[in-house]
This record gives structure tokens, C-alpha cells and sequence, in this order.
């Protein structure tokens, strides 16, 4: 592969760092808060410029320097947009997706992949993607997201990742998203000599029953506690391939279990679900205690997911293949109309003249509720004229680098307990 360089914000334990890594590009600085995954990193790649501390303070790093970088990625967190949590999205102090857009304006890098939790596909930010994707278009930058499924790229677990890539026209006709190489085994084929090398008797029994891929690793945050295999459903989707989720155990089991013996997963074990080792290109060593390095792990980017997108993304910047309409690249988007024609508004709107102008077919309590979810991550003006109430969109909440925004004061009040 060519010799491209990256700045990797948000870097965690290296899931994203090593599939990039393995796709040609060189990591010019990666930026990570948690401590634990900065000792992992540079455990593993001693030589790489690795920043310890919040990624917009630029005390930390200056993104200056890195202007005219090739590749700009990373995986910003993920609550504000998890289903799993109360999607604040804009409102929430961990929010870092719209400033990494606005990043990328600074930094001006041929190319931008940010990927984040499947919730953020979801019609509930409809309107905030809309908005990445318009101001993306502002900065000259052509963009497309799309929903990967581990499993398709050689992992043996679903974890559907919503995947966002940006490039400039003289680049992005050369992209395509990444050919799907579905795992071929199951969780029992790929755990077999990790779940026998302590001598257990069923072991070959176990490997039976584990025949499907895995559910979703979730690595949790510092708010809950230790570590476990996720929330109730996917705990009884680990029941069904015989493993016990409520908890990650030391080693696996031994000769002395018996035969009908339901094990823990070791971390050793959950690196395997996501996708690092046995190879030798996958190998990496996670620091730390035991449940420190299942969060490291259960919170990273699979990283043969994270090498196909990069592959795709390095061919487009070498312009390797044949250039295609990007017509042809792009997955078909919903746009939000609705917002859309409070965006494009002259002068403040009447709900009549909104649904007219956006062309949605909604009545008027159904106005009000994606008023209210728009309301949720722009600021929207209310005003009661003689034709009835009418709307204006006012801004953007989200944090996107302001010095007096009050993401900074709830970051520093949080701060010991964000992931």
C-alpha cells in the first residue's frame, strides 16, 4: 500500500489504529482520554506520537500541525447516540461528532472516516446527519454513511457499526465501500483452542453448541461497574451458545469442570470476538487489570472492519481502479425534510407552510412530535403571529469548538467518569 499518513482522534486501545496501520497509513499523532488505552497503545506502538488527555483542548495537540493530512478518523463516543442510553445527541457533553466534522475544516485532510454506534442511523437524527452531510458539502467535501456489520468483514460477532466517510470530489470518485467477507465459522470454531487449552472435558461438546456468531461485545463505560457481556437480551443470546455472560472470568475453564460446565468468556477470549488474533497481522497486547482490559476491548472497532474501510479509503487516495459516478457510490439517504425546509426557510414558517414546503404528508400531532425531536438538537424560534405559530431555526446545540459552550464545564465535572 502507499505511504499515507493519519491523525486518529479518539483512538481507544488501537482496534481502529491497527486496521489503519494494516491499510497503509501511518499514524502521524492519536489522540485518546482514557489512560488505561494510552498505556495499550504505547505498549504496542512505542513509536507513534500517542496524546494523552481530552481531544478538543489543544493543550493536548494542535491540529494545525497536521493540516493536509491524507485521512482524518476516529471513533468518537458513542452514548450520545447509543439506543441503549437516553440519546441526548447535541445536548450531550460527550458529543464530539459535529466538532469533528468542523476538525476536518481546520485540518483540511483528503479524507474523513468516523464511525459510531447503529443508533445514530436511526430516524431520531435524521436531522443531525443531514447537518454533518450539508456542512461537510460546505467544507468541499463529497460524504455517504453506511451500516457495517462485523461479521460481513471476517469477524465472528454482529456488531453493526454506522460508518461515515468523506472525501473531495478529485478523490471520492475512486471510492467504493468495502466488499463484505463474511465470517465463515462460529463462536465455537473460533474459541475451541482457548476454551480446551485448560483441559476441559467439554470442550468439544461446548464448541457444538456455540454455533452461531456472537451478539454485540459491549465494553460499557466507567459509570457501571465491572465487566460483563451486556445488557439482558444479549446475555441470553450468550446463554444460547452456552456461555455464562454475568461476568469475564481469569482463565478458562480447567479438566476439574465438569462436562455441562456453562464458562465465562476470558479477555483473551473476547479479543478473539473482536477480531484481534490468532494471525500474527491481528496480535496486540492490552494493559491493565482484567476489567480494565475487557472495557479497552469491548469498546474498540473491530480491526479487520477497521482495515477494509481503510483499504477502500487508501485505493480511492491512490485513485486505484476505475473513477465511478458518485451516484453510483452512494447509498440511497433520507433526508430529513422537515428540516431541510426549516434550514431553507427565507423567514419564519407556519406549520401549514413547513409541511407544504417540505412535502411530507404529516398531520399535526405528528409535526409536533419531530418538532420536539428537532428541538432536541437545534435551536428553534417560536413565534405566535395571526396565521397561527410560526418557526425559525435558530443554530446548532452541539459543541463544535466554542470556547464558552457549556460542554467544557460538564466535560470537567464528569470527566473522571466519561469513556
Amino acid at each position: 500500500m502507499a505511504d499515507l499518513s493519519a491523525v486518529e482522534i479518539c483512538a481507544g486501545a488501537g482496534g481502529q489504529s491497527l486496521g489503519l496501520e494494516l491499510a497503509g497509513f501511518d499514524h502521524a499523532v492519536a489522540v485518546e482520554l482514557d489512560e488505561n488505552a494510552v498505556n495499550t497503545l504505547k505498549e504496542n506502538r512505542g513509536h507513534w506520537n500517542v496524546r494523552h488527555g481530552d481531544v478538543a483542548d489543544e493543550r493536548v495537540w494542535n491540529p494545525r500541525e497536521y493540516v493536509g493530512v491524507d485521512l482524518l478518523a476516529g471513533g468518537v463516543p458513542c452514548p450520545p447516540f447509543s439506543i441503549a442510553g437516553k440519546q441526548l445527541g447535541a445536548t450531550d457533553e460527550r458529543d464530539l461528532f459535529a466538532w469533528a466534522v468542523e476538525l476536518a475544516g481546520k485540518m483540511q485532510p483528503r479524507a474523513v472516516l468516523l464511525e459510531n454506534v447503529r443508533g445514530l442511523s436511526m430516524p431520531r437524527f435524521s436531522a443531525y446527519r443531514q447537518h454533518v452531510k450539508d456542512r461537510l458539502k460546505d467544507l468541499g467535501y463529497w460524504s455517504d454513511w453506511k451500516l457495517l456489520h462485523a461479521n460481513n468483514y471476517g469477524v465472528p460477532q454482529l456488531r453493526p457499526r454506522f460508518v461515515l466517510v468523506a472525501m473531495r470530489d478529485e478523490d471520492a470518485h475512486w471510492f467504493q465501500w468495502p466488499e463484505e467477507t463474511p465470517y465463515q465459522g462460529t463462536v465455537g470454531t473460533a474459541l475451541f483452542d482457548l476454551m480446551e487449552e485448560g483441559g476441559w472435558p467439554g470442550a468439544e461438546a461446548w464448541k457444538r453448541k456455540a454455533n452461531d456468531i456472537a451478539p454485540t461485545i459491549v465494553g460499557g463505560s466507567k459509570k457501571h461497574g465491572g465487566a460483563d457481556l451486556g445488557p439482558t437480551r444479549a446475555k441470553a443470546a450468550w446463554r444460547a451458545l452456552g456461555v455464562d455472560a454475568m461476568g469475564v472470568a481469569d482463565d478458562p475453564p480447567s479438566e476439574s469442570h465438569p462436562v455441562d460446565f456453562m464458562p465465562k468468556l476470558t479477555t483473551k477470549m473476547v479479543e478473539r470476538i473482536q477480531g484481534w488474533g490468532p494471525e500474527s497481522d491481528y496480535e496486540w497486547k492490552f494493559t491493565g487489570r482484567k476489567t480494565t482490559r475487557y472495557r479497552q476491548i469491548g469498546n474498540a472497532f473491530p480491526p479487520p472492519v477497521a482495515r477494509a474501510i481503510g483499504t477502500s479509503i487508501a485505493n480511492a487516495l491512490i485513485h486505484k481502479g476505475e473513477p465511478k459516478n458518485l451516484s453510483e457510490v452512494e447509498n440511497e439517504v433520507q433526508h430529513d425534510r422537515l428540516y431541510l425546509a426549516l434550514k431553507n426557510a427565507p423567514a419564519p414558517l407556519t406549520e401549514k407552510e413547513l409541511v407544504k414546503l417540505s412535502g411530507e404528508k404529516i398531520d399535526s400531532s405528528a409535526f409536533e412530535r419531530r418538532m420536539a425531536m428537532l428541538a432536541r438538537d437545534f435551536q428553534i424560534d417560536e413565534d405566535d403571529q395571526l396565521g397561527g405559530r410560526a418557526y425559525r431555526l435558530v443554530g446548532f446545540k452541539g459543541f463544535i469548538g466554542q470556547e464558552d459552550h457549556e460542554r467544557h464545564a460538564r466535560f470537567a465535572e464528569l470527566r473522571s467518569r466519561i469513556s
